[in-house]
Protein backbone atom coordinates (compact mmCIF):
# COMPACT_ATOMS: atom_id res chain seq x y z
CA UNK A 1 0.00 0.00 0.00
CA UNK A 2 1.17 3.48 -0.93
CA UNK A 3 1.26 6.15 2.10
CA UNK A 4 -0.97 8.87 2.26
CA UNK A 5 1.25 11.89 1.06
CA UNK A 6 1.29 14.51 3.67
CA UNK A 7 1.59 18.20 3.55
CA UNK A 8 2.68 20.47 6.14
CA UNK A 9 3.40 24.39 6.37
CA UNK A 10 1.33 27.40 5.46
CA UNK A 11 0.38 27.62 1.60
CA UNK A 12 1.45 30.93 -0.16
CA UNK A 13 -0.39 33.52 0.28
CA UNK A 14 -3.30 34.25 -1.84
CA UNK A 15 -2.20 36.86 -5.09
CA UNK A 16 -5.17 36.92 -7.09
CA UNK A 17 -6.98 34.42 -9.81
CA UNK A 18 -8.30 31.00 -9.22
CA UNK A 19 -7.59 30.03 -5.50
CA UNK A 20 -7.32 26.38 -5.68
CA UNK A 21 -4.71 26.56 -8.58
CA UNK A 22 -1.64 26.10 -5.83
CA UNK A 23 -4.37 23.86 -3.43
CA UNK A 24 -2.23 20.37 -2.44
CA UNK A 25 -4.24 17.46 -2.75
CA UNK A 26 -3.35 13.87 -3.83
CA UNK A 27 -5.06 10.35 -4.93
CA UNK A 28 -6.71 9.19 -1.44
CA UNK A 29 -8.05 5.60 -2.32
CA UNK A 30 -10.69 5.62 0.38
CA UNK A 31 -12.25 8.77 -1.07
CA UNK A 32 -14.25 5.74 -3.24
CA UNK A 33 -16.14 4.95 -0.02
CA UNK A 34 -19.05 6.66 1.14
CA UNK A 35 -18.85 10.05 3.07
CA UNK A 36 -19.97 8.90 6.29
CA UNK A 37 -20.45 12.88 7.65
CA UNK A 38 -22.45 13.71 4.63
CA UNK A 39 -25.27 15.98 5.99
CA UNK A 40 -27.56 14.25 3.44
CA UNK A 41 -27.12 11.31 5.25
CA UNK A 42 -28.10 12.72 8.51
CA UNK A 43 -24.68 13.85 9.80
CA UNK A 44 -24.02 17.05 12.03
CA UNK A 45 -21.96 19.14 13.99
CA UNK A 46 -23.03 19.09 17.44
CA UNK A 47 -20.66 21.29 19.14
CA UNK A 48 -17.33 22.87 19.37
CA UNK A 49 -15.42 25.08 21.48
CA UNK A 50 -14.84 27.69 19.59
CA UNK A 51 -16.22 29.03 16.74
CA UNK A 52 -15.58 32.81 16.88
CA UNK A 53 -14.73 33.54 13.12
CA UNK A 54 -16.59 31.10 11.05
CA UNK A 55 -19.35 28.08 11.85
CA UNK A 56 -18.33 24.75 12.68
CA UNK A 57 -21.28 23.91 10.57
CA UNK A 58 -19.47 25.10 7.83
CA UNK A 59 -17.23 21.81 8.26
CA UNK A 60 -20.18 19.35 6.35
CA UNK A 61 -21.06 21.13 3.89
CA UNK A 62 -21.72 18.62 0.79
CA UNK A 63 -19.59 21.40 -1.32
CA UNK A 64 -16.08 22.58 -1.65
CA UNK A 65 -15.23 25.56 0.32
CA UNK A 66 -15.42 28.93 -1.69
CA UNK A 67 -13.12 31.79 -1.25
CA UNK A 68 -14.31 35.78 -1.39
CA UNK A 69 -10.86 37.52 -0.75
CA UNK A 70 -13.53 40.83 -0.10
CA UNK A 71 -15.98 39.19 2.24
CA UNK A 72 -14.77 40.59 5.69
CA UNK A 73 -17.92 41.11 8.51
CA UNK A 74 -17.33 42.63 12.09
CA UNK A 75 -14.89 39.88 13.24
CA UNK A 76 -12.65 39.98 10.71
CA UNK A 77 -12.31 37.89 6.98
CA UNK A 78 -15.63 35.92 7.08
CA UNK A 79 -14.34 32.61 5.80
CA UNK A 80 -16.19 28.97 3.87
CA UNK A 81 -15.17 26.38 7.35
CA UNK A 82 -14.50 26.11 10.83
CA UNK A 83 -12.27 28.96 12.64
CA UNK A 84 -11.32 29.46 16.11
CA UNK A 85 -9.72 32.80 17.37
CA UNK A 86 -6.00 33.27 18.30
CA UNK A 87 -5.02 30.93 21.54
CA UNK A 88 -2.61 32.53 24.10
CA UNK A 89 -0.84 31.97 27.03
CA UNK A 90 -1.19 32.42 30.52
CA UNK A 91 1.20 35.57 31.30
CA UNK A 92 3.81 38.28 29.69
CA UNK A 93 6.23 35.82 30.43
CA UNK A 94 4.29 33.10 28.56
CA UNK A 95 2.28 34.63 26.24
CA UNK A 96 2.33 31.15 23.80
CA UNK A 97 -0.36 28.51 24.31
CA UNK A 98 0.44 25.36 26.27
CA UNK A 99 1.63 22.09 24.35
CA UNK A 100 -1.79 20.65 24.75
CA UNK A 101 -4.06 23.40 24.09
CA UNK A 102 -6.48 22.98 21.05
CA UNK A 103 -9.94 23.11 19.91
CA UNK A 104 -12.03 20.85 19.55
CA UNK A 105 -15.45 19.63 17.37
CA UNK A 106 -17.92 16.99 17.66
CA UNK A 107 -19.82 15.05 14.83
CA UNK A 108 -22.55 12.87 14.52
CA UNK A 109 -21.99 10.60 11.95
CA UNK A 110 -25.07 10.41 9.49
CA UNK A 111 -25.08 6.60 9.96
CA UNK A 112 -22.81 4.22 12.28
CA UNK A 113 -19.99 2.95 10.67
CA UNK A 114 -16.15 1.61 10.34
CA UNK A 115 -14.20 4.48 9.25
CA UNK A 116 -11.23 4.12 6.23
CA UNK A 117 -10.28 7.44 6.37
CA UNK A 118 -10.54 11.35 6.59
CA UNK A 119 -9.25 13.67 5.10
CA UNK A 120 -9.16 17.04 6.79
CA UNK A 121 -9.56 19.79 4.18
CA UNK A 122 -7.71 23.18 5.13
CA UNK A 123 -8.91 24.82 1.19
CA UNK A 124 -8.15 28.46 1.79
CA UNK A 125 -6.40 28.53 5.41
CA UNK A 126 -3.37 29.36 4.23
CA UNK A 127 -1.43 30.86 7.41
CA UNK A 128 -4.52 30.75 10.01
CA UNK A 129 -4.62 26.51 9.71
CA UNK A 130 -4.28 24.24 12.87
CA UNK A 131 -0.45 23.02 13.33
CA UNK A 132 -1.74 19.19 14.05
CA UNK A 133 -4.65 17.93 13.66
CA UNK A 134 -5.93 14.61 15.58
CA UNK A 135 -9.32 12.39 15.29
CA UNK A 136 -10.99 10.24 17.79
CA UNK A 137 -13.72 7.94 17.33
CA UNK A 138 -16.68 6.79 20.11
CA UNK A 139 -20.01 4.26 19.55
CA UNK A 140 -22.86 5.90 21.72
CA UNK A 141 -26.41 5.00 21.32
CA UNK A 142 -29.18 6.99 20.46
CA UNK A 143 -29.01 10.67 20.23
CA UNK A 144 -26.59 11.69 23.08
CA UNK A 145 -26.34 15.41 23.60
CA UNK A 146 -23.14 17.28 23.62
CA UNK A 147 -22.65 17.05 27.41
CA UNK A 148 -23.18 13.33 27.19
CA UNK A 149 -20.68 13.32 24.74
CA UNK A 150 -17.71 14.66 26.89
CA UNK A 151 -19.14 12.80 29.98
CA UNK A 152 -15.68 10.51 31.36
CA UNK A 153 -17.49 7.54 31.03
CA UNK A 154 -17.55 8.27 27.00
CA UNK A 155 -14.31 5.97 25.77
CA UNK A 156 -13.00 7.65 22.56
CA UNK A 157 -10.49 5.57 20.38
CA UNK A 158 -7.60 7.21 18.86
CA UNK A 159 -8.51 7.42 14.36
CA UNK A 160 -5.87 9.55 13.41
CA UNK A 161 -3.08 9.98 15.75
CA UNK A 162 -1.92 14.06 16.51
CA UNK A 163 -0.24 14.80 13.00
CA UNK A 164 1.27 17.61 11.48
CA UNK A 165 -0.80 19.19 8.55
CA UNK A 166 -0.74 21.92 6.01
CA UNK A 167 -2.25 24.44 4.45
CA UNK A 168 -4.67 24.91 1.86
CA UNK A 169 -4.65 21.06 1.61
CA UNK A 170 -6.55 18.43 1.40
CA UNK A 171 -4.56 15.95 4.73
CA UNK A 172 -6.08 12.70 3.77
CA UNK A 173 -5.68 9.45 6.70
CA UNK A 174 -6.17 6.41 6.21
CA UNK A 175 -7.88 4.34 9.30
CA UNK A 176 -7.09 0.96 9.88
CA UNK A 177 -9.56 0.97 13.48
CA UNK A 178 -12.22 -1.86 13.08
CA UNK A 179 -14.37 -0.57 14.97
CA UNK A 180 -17.92 0.74 14.26
CA UNK A 181 -18.50 4.63 15.44
CA UNK A 182 -20.97 6.83 16.05
CA UNK A 183 -19.48 10.18 16.68
CA UNK A 184 -16.12 11.64 15.87
CA UNK A 185 -14.21 14.37 18.20
CA UNK A 186 -12.09 16.83 15.80
CA UNK A 187 -8.80 18.05 17.17
CA UNK A 188 -6.34 20.94 16.06
CA UNK A 189 -3.57 22.61 17.63
CA UNK A 190 -3.47 24.87 19.34
CA UNK A 191 -6.19 26.97 17.10
CA UNK A 192 -6.86 28.03 13.71
CA UNK A 193 -9.29 26.62 10.78
CA UNK A 194 -10.58 23.61 8.57
CA UNK A 195 -12.73 24.15 5.85
CA UNK A 196 -14.15 20.99 5.32
CA UNK A 197 -14.04 17.34 7.51
CA UNK A 198 -14.90 13.82 5.29
CA UNK A 199 -15.19 10.54 7.18
CA UNK A 200 -15.08 7.67 4.29
CA UNK A 201 -16.03 4.01 4.91
CA UNK A 202 -18.91 1.57 5.34
CA UNK A 203 -22.36 1.97 6.99
CA UNK A 204 -23.01 -0.74 9.77
CA UNK A 205 -26.91 -0.71 10.08
CA UNK A 206 -28.42 -1.47 13.17
CA UNK A 207 -30.45 -5.45 13.12
CA UNK A 208 -32.65 -4.57 15.20
CA UNK A 209 -33.82 -1.15 13.55
CA UNK A 210 -34.40 -2.83 10.00
CA UNK A 211 -36.25 -6.06 11.59
CA UNK A 212 -38.36 -3.52 12.81
CA UNK A 213 -38.72 -2.12 9.02
CA UNK A 214 -39.29 -5.09 7.96
CA UNK A 215 -39.38 -3.83 4.04
CA UNK A 216 -37.19 -1.12 3.07
CA UNK A 217 -34.85 -0.20 0.54
CA UNK A 218 -32.03 -3.03 0.95
CA UNK A 219 -29.03 -0.89 -1.56
CA UNK A 220 -29.82 2.27 0.87
CA UNK A 221 -26.44 3.83 2.32
CA UNK A 222 -28.21 4.38 5.24
CA UNK A 223 -29.27 1.10 5.41
CA UNK A 224 -25.69 -0.76 4.95
CA UNK A 225 -25.59 -1.04 1.09
CA UNK A 226 -23.02 0.81 -0.93
CA UNK A 227 -21.36 1.14 -4.73
CA UNK A 228 -18.81 -1.46 -5.61
CA UNK A 229 -17.71 0.15 -9.05
CA UNK A 230 -19.52 2.33 -11.48
CA UNK A 231 -18.19 2.81 -15.50
CA UNK A 232 -17.95 6.43 -15.33
CA UNK A 233 -17.61 9.24 -12.55
CA UNK A 234 -17.20 12.12 -14.44
CA UNK A 235 -19.50 14.73 -13.31
CA UNK A 236 -20.66 13.06 -9.97
CA UNK A 237 -20.29 9.99 -7.78
CA UNK A 238 -22.28 6.88 -8.08
CA UNK A 239 -23.15 7.25 -4.07
CA UNK A 240 -25.36 9.92 -4.59
CA UNK A 241 -27.72 7.02 -6.55
CA UNK A 242 -28.32 5.39 -2.67
CA UNK A 243 -28.58 8.85 -0.85
CA UNK A 244 -31.60 9.53 1.52
CA UNK A 245 -34.39 11.74 0.06
CA UNK A 246 -35.06 12.89 -3.51
CA UNK A 247 -32.34 14.66 -5.61
CA UNK A 248 -33.09 18.70 -5.46
CA UNK A 249 -30.54 19.33 -8.44
CA UNK A 250 -28.74 18.00 -11.40
CA UNK A 251 -25.68 17.57 -9.43
CA UNK A 252 -27.39 15.46 -6.35
CA UNK A 253 -27.70 12.58 -8.77
CA UNK A 254 -25.15 10.26 -10.72
CA UNK A 255 -24.91 11.60 -14.50
CA UNK A 256 -22.35 10.37 -16.65
CA UNK A 257 -20.41 12.07 -19.85
CA UNK A 258 -21.77 11.36 -23.04
CA UNK A 259 -20.90 8.54 -25.22
CA UNK A 260 -19.53 8.50 -28.80
CA UNK A 261 -19.10 5.01 -29.03
CA UNK A 262 -22.13 1.82 -29.03
CA UNK A 263 -21.37 0.86 -25.58
CA UNK A 264 -23.45 1.88 -22.22
CA UNK A 265 -23.18 2.71 -18.29
CA UNK A 266 -23.61 1.02 -15.37
CA UNK A 267 -23.12 0.86 -11.57
CA UNK A 268 -22.70 -2.36 -9.17
CA UNK A 269 -23.72 -1.82 -5.52
CA UNK A 270 -23.64 -4.19 -2.60
CA UNK A 271 -26.52 -5.01 -0.57
CA UNK A 272 -26.96 -4.59 3.19
CA UNK A 273 -26.93 -8.44 2.74
CA UNK A 274 -28.46 -11.15 1.24
CA UNK A 275 -32.48 -10.21 0.40
CA UNK A 276 -35.68 -10.72 -1.41
CA UNK A 277 -36.18 -7.82 -3.58
CA UNK A 278 -39.85 -6.97 -4.28
CA UNK A 279 -39.97 -3.68 -5.83
CA UNK A 280 -37.73 -1.17 -7.81
CA UNK A 281 -37.68 2.50 -8.16
CA UNK A 282 -35.73 4.37 -10.61
CA UNK A 283 -35.81 8.12 -9.96
CA UNK A 284 -34.49 11.04 -12.56
CA UNK A 285 -35.35 13.75 -10.57
CA UNK A 286 -33.76 16.91 -11.82
CA UNK A 287 -32.15 15.29 -14.51
CA UNK A 288 -34.18 16.96 -17.88
CA UNK A 289 -32.37 16.50 -21.05
CA UNK A 290 -29.70 14.55 -19.86
CA UNK A 291 -31.70 11.63 -18.30
CA UNK A 292 -31.02 7.62 -18.79
CA UNK A 293 -32.66 6.70 -21.93
CA UNK A 294 -33.63 3.19 -20.73
CA UNK A 295 -32.76 1.52 -17.79
CA UNK A 296 -32.12 -2.44 -17.30
CA UNK A 297 -31.64 -3.88 -13.41
CA UNK A 298 -29.83 -7.31 -12.12
CA UNK A 299 -29.51 -8.96 -8.92
CA UNK A 300 -26.88 -11.61 -8.53
CA UNK A 301 -26.83 -14.22 -5.00
CA UNK A 302 -23.15 -14.37 -3.94
CA UNK A 303 -19.94 -13.01 -5.42
CA UNK A 304 -19.73 -16.02 -7.91
CA UNK A 305 -23.66 -15.83 -8.85
CA UNK A 306 -25.43 -15.31 -11.89
CA UNK A 307 -26.53 -11.97 -13.19
CA UNK A 308 -29.85 -12.40 -13.45
CA UNK A 309 -32.62 -9.70 -14.56
CA UNK A 310 -35.57 -8.41 -12.62
CA UNK A 311 -36.26 -5.87 -14.49
CA UNK A 312 -35.86 -5.44 -18.49
CA UNK A 313 -34.79 -2.77 -20.20
CA UNK A 314 -37.34 0.10 -19.70
CA UNK A 315 -37.84 3.56 -21.09
CA UNK A 316 -37.16 6.19 -18.51
CA UNK A 317 -39.11 9.22 -18.52
CA UNK A 318 -36.55 12.81 -17.90
CA UNK A 319 -37.46 14.29 -14.17
CA UNK A 320 -39.35 11.33 -13.29
CA UNK A 321 -40.19 8.80 -10.38
CA UNK A 322 -40.34 5.68 -11.88
CA UNK A 323 -41.74 2.68 -9.81
CA UNK A 324 -42.01 -1.17 -10.61
CA UNK A 325 -43.43 -4.12 -9.03
CA UNK A 326 -41.71 -7.60 -9.69
CA UNK A 327 -43.80 -10.23 -10.32
CA UNK A 328 -42.09 -12.67 -8.18
CA UNK A 329 -39.49 -11.83 -5.11
CA UNK A 330 -35.87 -12.07 -6.58
CA UNK A 331 -33.26 -12.85 -3.77
CA UNK A 332 -29.71 -11.52 -3.80
CA UNK A 333 -26.61 -9.73 -2.87
CA UNK A 334 -25.65 -7.41 -5.09
CA UNK A 335 -27.17 -5.37 -7.56
CA UNK A 336 -26.34 -3.57 -10.79
CA UNK A 337 -28.23 -0.68 -12.66
CA UNK A 338 -27.13 -0.34 -16.44
CA UNK A 339 -28.50 2.50 -18.10
CA UNK A 340 -28.41 2.84 -22.01
CA UNK A 341 -26.55 4.38 -23.90
CA UNK A 342 -25.50 7.70 -21.09
CA UNK A 343 -26.65 10.31 -18.91
CA UNK A 344 -28.08 9.74 -15.80
CA UNK A 345 -30.61 8.90 -12.78
CA UNK A 346 -30.59 10.59 -9.47
CA UNK A 347 -32.00 7.63 -6.90
CA UNK A 348 -32.31 3.85 -7.06
CA UNK A 349 -34.30 2.05 -4.61
CA UNK A 350 -34.60 -1.36 -3.93
CA UNK A 351 -37.57 -2.12 -1.56
CA UNK A 352 -37.42 -6.10 0.23
CA UNK A 353 -36.46 -7.37 3.27
CA UNK A 354 -33.53 -9.18 4.68
CA UNK A 355 -33.31 -12.95 4.15
CA UNK A 356 -32.62 -15.32 7.08
CA UNK A 357 -29.27 -15.40 5.99
CA UNK A 358 -28.78 -11.36 5.01
CA UNK A 359 -30.51 -10.87 8.62
CA UNK A 360 -27.75 -13.04 10.56
CA UNK A 361 -25.11 -11.60 8.72
CA UNK A 362 -26.06 -8.08 9.81
CA UNK A 363 -26.64 -9.24 13.39
CA UNK A 364 -23.29 -10.62 13.42
CA UNK A 365 -21.73 -6.99 11.79
CA UNK A 366 -23.37 -4.79 14.18
CA UNK A 367 -21.41 -7.08 16.64
CA UNK A 368 -18.01 -7.19 14.98
CA UNK A 369 -17.50 -4.71 12.12
CA UNK A 370 -14.46 -5.84 11.07
CA UNK A 371 -15.92 -9.07 9.87
CA UNK A 372 -16.71 -8.08 6.02
CA UNK A 373 -18.40 -11.38 5.38
CA UNK A 374 -22.08 -11.27 4.11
Amino acid sequence: MTATPRFTGSANPYRGGDPYADYRTADLPFTRAADLADRRLGAGVVAANDEFFAQRENLLVPERAEFDPGHFGHKGKVMDGWETRRRRGASADHPWPAADDHDWALIRLGAPGVVRGVVVDTAHFRGNHPREVSVEGARVPGSPSPRELLADDVEWTTLVPRTAVGGHAANGFAVDVEQCFTHLRLNQYPDGGVARLRVYGEVVPDPGWLDALGTFDVVALENGGRVEDASDLFYSPATHTILPGRSRRMDDGWETRRRRDRGHDWIRYRLAARSRIRAVEIDTACLKGNSAGWASVSVKDGEDGEWTGILPRTRLQPDTDHRFVLPAPAVGTHARVDIFPDGGISRLRLFGSLTEEGAAAVAARHREPGDRGR
